[in-house]
Formats: C-alpha cells, sequence, structure tokens
C-alpha cells in the first residue's frame, strides 16, 4: 500500500480522524461515561443581539473543557466574565462533570481563574517567545 500526506482543508476527513479517535477512546472509558459529548456554548449579546464575548466549550466523559473565553475588551472588569464563568460551572456540575479544565497565557487571565479556585497543573515557557501557557484545573467533586 502507498500512503502519502496532504494538507487539504477537508471537513469530512477531519470528521473521520476525529470520529475514530473518539471511538478507539471509548473502548477505554467506563460505560456509564460512553457516549457523553456535549458542545456547550455561552454568548454575551448586547441589546442590539451582537455577541460581545463568550465561552466555547465541550463536555467530554467526566469534564467539562473551556476551548475560548473571551469578552471584549470595552466590556471587561464589569462581572461579565464571573457571571460567563458561574453559569458554565452550573452547567458542568448539573451534567455530574468531576472537574473543568482550561488554559490561559501569561498576560491573559490567569488571576482571573486562580480567584475562583482553579489550580495549574502544568506550565509551558516560551509561548512567543515572552510568555507562558498555563493549564488549570477546578474539581468540582469536592
Amino acid at each position: 500500500m502507498d500512503l502519502h500526506i496532504n494538507r487539504d482543508l477537508n471537513e469530512k476527513d477531519k470528521l473521520y480522524i476525529n470520529k475514530s479517535l473518539y471511538e478507539f477512546n471509548l473502548k477505554h472509558f467506563p460505560k456509564d461515561l460512553r457516549g457523553r459529548y456535549q458542545e456547550v456554548n455561552l454568548f454575551l449579546k448586547d441589546e442590539n443581539n451582537k455577541v460581545r464575548g463568550g465561552i466555547l466549550s465541550e463536555i467530554c466523559w467526566n469534564w467539562l473543557e473551556i476551548h475560548t473565553f473571551m469578552i471584549d475588551e470595552d466590556f471587561r472588569k464589569h462581572g461579565y466574565g464571573t457571571e460567563l464563568l458561574n453559569e458554565i460551572e452550573q452547567i458542568a456540575m448539573d451534567n455530574n462533570c468531576d472537574f473543568i479544565k482550561v488554559d490561559t497565557l501569561s498576560f491573559q487571565a490567569l488571576d482571573f481563574y486562580k480567584k475562583f479556585g482553579y489550580q495549574v497543573y502544568g506550565t509551558l515557557d516560551n509561548v512567543g517567545r515572552d510568555y507562558k501557557h498555563y493549564f488549570l484545573k477546578k474539581d468540582l467533586s469536592i
């Protein structure tokens, strides 16, 4: 068999890779956690229905992972981040998640997450040459 590598942007092929890994992983998780995948997105919108921020996340097996958390700069420091984080944490608890994972860069929101009980479990140095990449987790099962 002759295999080759290409860079095509192809949603069908991307879906195949993700689905194949998911199916492989399923074999290693307890039966009660199988099939637990749900995209969870929250949007902060203004009176004109314009998005001003939000959280893009997913529930996978026994955790919720925040992939993107952003608020327009003009609306930061007004409590909206706290409201969004509280809402996503409640969703995680309502779905029996054991923990939440998130990552942030040193110039982003490390102190914000720490204020809400998130703990650093890993770091990468030399990100963008001058920064650190932090990986955080908050246990919900305590």
